[in-house]
């Protein structure tokens, strides 16, 4: 009998490229999306079978984890650009309740496997600081609480239920079809309206989608994992000026021989601050977006090599190029 797997959140980023792995694996896959696209199988359809469930809003079905060896549980919400108080209701109920559903209902069916797709922001900011995950600070913000809290459910099952469980926390995640802050910065960059930043010499840690699955599956098939939290980049460290310079190589961009003052976007984050607090909502340029271009988000995840062996494949100045001509032809 093929192995089974449901994976949540099937329908973004990560969750297509994790269901297409396991489907060409021999692994049927069932998805959970929140709503059923106007297509839902076919040959070309990247999962065997899919049911809609808008977690956090509705219960969970028996019938979604029936049959199923392992849950790769990915659907939440992730850290957005409005108002924390106005997501807050939503980190908590989808991030932590419904994960916490999830595993109750994965246990009563004896889901053998339970990973889950947590995020570095369930640690507090290290600053300029590279950590591991023996960086015990915890995070202040209501995402990354929700995302931690999420994180200690998972391992509280394992223990008290005879399920493999494991947590782990993704880097910035590139890779074709990305969304979120990489797309807009490669849309930007293509457009020419990304500024040319200083290099300021910040360190920022991030995984390709691909290496990412391939270290979700060692997490749920390794049995070493069990009860155990991850790091997941891709073993590099990259600047902001970086990053710039090879989307401009890649998208037939000329790199500008000046930069824009640090001191300039700063003035401009400080503006932006204001009309943040005026407007009642945050502007496109505050202090928050500019810290995430300047400043460094640097983590390390040699243990998940040492203890699972896994050896990231991919790289970022190689993959810009796929990631645009994806961003090209869906233009």
């Amino acid at each position: 009998m093929k192995p089974s797997a449901l994976v949540t959140g099937a329908n973004g980023f990560i969750g297509r490229h994790l269901c297409s792995y396991l489907k060409e694996r021999g692994v049927k896959v069932r998805a959970l999306v929140r709503s059923l696209p106007i297509q839902t199988s076919g040959k070309d359809s990247v999962w065997d079978e899919i049911v809609a469930c808008r977690l956090g809003d509705e219960p969970i079905a028996e019938e979604v984890v029936d049959g199923i060896d392992t849950i790769y549980h990915l659907a939440g919400v992730v850290h957005a650009f409005q108002p924390e108080k106005e997501m807050e209701q939503a980190y908590w109920s989808v991030n932590r309740d419904a994960t916490e559903e999830l595993l109750v209902k994965a246990c009563s069916a004896e889901v053998k496997s339970f990973v889950y797709f947590s995020s570095v922001k369930a640690m507090a900011d290290p600053g300029e600081q590279c950590v591991d995950e023996s960086w015990e600070e915890l995070p202040i913000d209501i995402y990354g609480r929700s995302k931690r809290e999420a994180e200690n459910i998972v391992l509280g099952a394992g223990l008290d239920n005879n399920i493999h469980v494991c947590n782990l926390r993704p880097s910035l995640v590139y890779g074709p079809g990305v969304k979120g802050n990489m797309l807009k910065m490669v849309k930007a960059v293509k457009s020419g309206r990304f500024p040319p930043l200083p290099d300021v010499g910040n360190r920022r840690s991030l995984v390709h989608v691909y290496d990412l699955i391939i270290a979700a599956c060692l997490a749920a098939e390794n049995p070493d994992a069990n009860g155990k939290t991850y790091i997941v980049t891709d073993g590099r460290l990259y600047s902001t000026r970086q990053m710039y310079e090879w989307i401009c190589m890649h998208t037939g961009k000329k790199i500008p021989a000046w930069n824009i003052p640090l001191s300039v976007l700063r003035g401009l984050a400080f503006i932006g601050d204001l009309m943040g607090k005026v407007r009642g909502e945050r502007f496109i340029i505050d202090s928050e977006s500019s810290s995430k271009l300047t400043g460094s988000a640097c983590y390390i995840s040699e243990k998940i090599e040492q203890e699972l062996g896994f050896k990231p494949q991919r790289n970022l100045q190689d993959s810009i190029a796929e990631m645009a001509q994806s961003l090209s032809a869906s233009d």
